[in-house]
């Protein structure tokens, strides 16, 4: 007797290739710099295209600092940004004023461009209150530690915006690694199913700490993870300034139009370890990978690009480079002069009425301090 013939409910292969075949890289400048579609050209005048470069060139010279102020103790928790310009200071030179910026840990350089002075950003990375005292009409919250948590922030951030009717987004920012939280499926499904004016942006750099992209999901694309929410998703060449700024700028126009959030992955690449608190890429990543990643170096890129315009030299980067390394002295130094944070203050900080317990050990520890 003849086995019955199996019957297909429905092709598997046909329909996730079908989503895939969806989700292509948007590119608006090649690797030398050359501009290779046209028509996604966003309208920048010559002066916000040399303001974006000063931006990114001034920001390697903060990480360079960076790393060098924490290897001398003179910084706490730091996560190197080096290789991430583009998809970090295009994305925030989309932004108005008026928007919020909802960072993770990495995301210190667009807060700073969104109007946080940089000795703050020197004590938030101490771990000094005073660096999480945001000065008012700088919109952006402390960096967020938990992986995806400000995904939730965001989408709620958002949602007061629509109910109040402002015409300004709220903007957050996780790695490939934070794709795989929870917070980012119900951030971004909230958001969706109210409409939200959110942006969420995957800086896709292929490690969340060791683990390879690969090994996070078997989505082709992180972008394409935007389907199961029913809001749009777009993957963007991260090392070119262009593309990101000119998707972030689509993405910041639907919104205040009423049209809700879009998910946007920026294939990117971080030079330097995850932080500076050990870690070790040569032991997860390849030479090769690393050789094929500075090749796509975004200052590189953009620098190419407008010295074909004649718009970029030596002299006006190294003006930037030393501008940067006198506002990083004077920063350093304000923080240096900031009062230390005692244990007092981080009892009366968390509480206005302190429960028995804390007033004990308040007292205990005003007595050490007055000494």
């Amino acid at each position: 007797m003849a086995s019955k013939q199996q019957k297909v409910l429905f092709e598997a292969q046909k329909q996730l290739d079908s989503v895939n075949e969806q989700f292509k890289t948007l590119q608006i400048l090649n690797e030398e710099g050359e501009v290779v579609n046209e028509a996604a050209m966003p309208e920048l005048t010559d002066d916000q295209l040399q303001e974006l470069m000063k931006r990114m060139v001034y920001t390697r010279i903060l990480d360079q600092r960076s790393i060098s102020l924490n290897r001398q103790g003179r910084l706490g928790f730091y996560a190197p940004t080096a290789g991430q310009e583009a998809s970090q200071l295009a994305s925030q030179f989309a932004l108005e004023k008026e928007d919020f910026i909802l960072p993770g840990y990495r995301d210190v350089p667009q807060m700073v461009w969104h109007g946080l002075p940089l000795s703050k950003a020197f004590l938030f990375s101490r771990g000094h209150f005073a660096g999480n005292q945001i000065p008012e009409g700088v919109n952006v919250i402390s960096p967020q530690i938990i992986i995806g948590a400000q995904y939730i922030q965001c989408a709620g951030v958002a949602l007061g915006m629509k109910k109040n009717n402002a015409k300004s987004v709220a903007v957050t920012y996780t790695g490939d690694g934070g794709t795989s939280q929870g917070d980012f499926y119900e951030g971004i499904n909230f958001a969706g199913a109210y409409k939200a004016p959110a942006i969420f942006i995957v800086q896709n750099n292929r490690f969340a700490i060791s683990t390879p992209v690969e090994a996070q999901s078997a989505s082709r694309t992180l972008a394409q993870k935007a389907v199961a929410a029913g809001i749009p998703g777009v993957q963007v060449d991260g090392m070119d300034p262009l593309a990101v700024y000119a998707v972030v700028k689509e993405a910041r126009e639907r919104a205040i139009n009423g049209e809700g959030p879009t998910l946007i992955e920026t294939l990117t690449y971080r030079y330097g370890p995850h932080t500076m608190a050990g870690d070790d890429p040569t032991r997860y990543r390849t030479a090769d990978l690393d050789n094929e990643w500075e090749k796509k170096d975004p200052l590189v890129r953009f620098r190419k690009f407008l010295e074909k315009k004649g718009l970029w030299s030596e002299e006006q980067e190294n003006q930037v480079i030393e501008q940067a390394k006198e506002d990083i002295k004077e920063a350093i130094k304000e923080a240096d002069n900031t009062p230390k944070q005692k244990v007092t203050d981080l009892i009366t900080n968390m509480f206005e009425t302190l429960p028995p317990n804390l007033e004990e050990q308040y007292e205990i520890y005003a007595e050490k301090e007055s000494k």
